[in-house]
């Protein structure tokens, strides 16, 4: 497996696992793979939105992206689950926050990488505004 795919990977676990204690405290559901309905959708739609990425394989962190890909319900809920869980990862799995952090760290010379590849096939400058 590519450092990319890797992160991928890591990035879907680190979601899968802060709705997942979202989830648990929110909504009382138990067990590692028990969601309630509402949270099982969140977490499919974000798996969806990794997949189907315009960065990818280098996608960036989903808080530092240029494009905004969630519909404004979904992002709004996201980032109740994120605010809430993400302080919480340094207790629950904290080997997985760090790694999140780190990768939001990168993030800007992935963008900035991309929208050169961009602009090199398009003729356009790949500056970032």
């Amino acid at each position: 497996m590519e450092k990319g795919e890797r992160r991928i990977v890591r990035e879907k676990r680190t979601i899968s696992e802060m709705i997942g204690l979202f989830c648990h405290d929110h909504h009382g559901t138990k067990g590692k793979n028990d969601l309630c309905e509402d949270c099982q959708s969140l977490m499919t739609y974000a798996f969806a939105r990794i997949d189907h990425c315009v960065f990818l394989p280098e996608k960036p962190t989903c808080k530092n992206c240029t494009i905004h890909c969630y519909a404004p319900a979904k992002k709004e809920k996201i980032r109740e689950v994120m605010r809430y869980a993400g302080p919480r990862m340094m207790l629950h799995k904290p080997v997985l926050a760090i790694s999140h952090l780190m990768d939001g760290k990168k993030d800007e010379e992935r963008i900035q990488t991309y929208l050169d590849d961009k602009a090199k096939k398009t003729g356009k400058t790949g500056e970032q505004k």
